[in-house]
């Protein structure tokens, strides 16, 4: 995350999008890194069906498809505001000059990229595993590692089954059934339909 006053004196400015809007689609070239101040936002793809595949999704104060700043290609994914966000915008130019004269924020930069391509390694690995159970704990362990408490059920899971399911490439209904059954081998609590991992 780059300091909010810090994108602002370089130029960043606050775009508000509603639930669903998108704010880049596949194919398009990159042009600003984004940084939510307040929201949540995915990273997706649809299959020929029509079926989603998310990506990603980030919340307030993280960044995404700042990575294609670098390389000059088209995005390969769309982003989509999930709930009303507030999101600033900086110019690829502007955005370029800031890191450059800035090491501590290009070091940071750097760090969450390198986090970024740990998650896809992971995701990518994920897709070969063929166990339900086996997927969602991979994905649980991996979204509560970000956070100091590591006693059972300490982390509530921040996404819906049918999030999970996007996430993982299984069903919602495979999902469902493995969290079931997550929850009778005590890995999983449910309280409330909340998922305490």
């Amino acid at each position: 995350m780059i300091i909010e006053d810090l994108l602002i004196s370089f130029g960043a400015e606050t775009k508000e999008y509603k639930a669903e809007d998108i704010i880049f689609r596949e194919g398009e070239f990159s042009m600003f890194y984004y940084q939510i101040e307040q929201g949540q936002v995915k990273l997706n793809n649809y299959t020929e069906s029509g079926k989603e595949f998310i990506q990603n999704i980030f919340s307030s104060g993280q960044s995404f498809g700042e990575s294609l700043l670098f390389v000059g290609r088209p995005y390969p994914m769309n982003a989509i505001a999930m709930e009303d966000s507030t999101v600033l915008r900086l110019s690829k130019s502007r955005f370029m000059d800031l890191i450059n004269k800035n090491q501590e924020v290009s070091l940071n930069v750097y760090k969450c990229l390198a986090e970024r391509m740990y998650y896809k390694y992971m995701m990518l690995y994920n897709l070969s595993v063929q166990n339900p159970v086996l997927k969602l704990k991979q994905l649980l362990d991996y979204l509560k590692s970000y956070y100091d408490d590591k006693s059972p059920y300490s982390f509530q899971v921040p996404m819906t089954r049918q999030q999970l399911a996007s996430l993982t490439g299984l069903r919602v209904e495979t999902v469902i059934r493995a969290i079931k059954s997550m929850e009778k081998d005590q890995i999983l609590k449910i309280e409330n339909r909340k998922i305490m991992y």
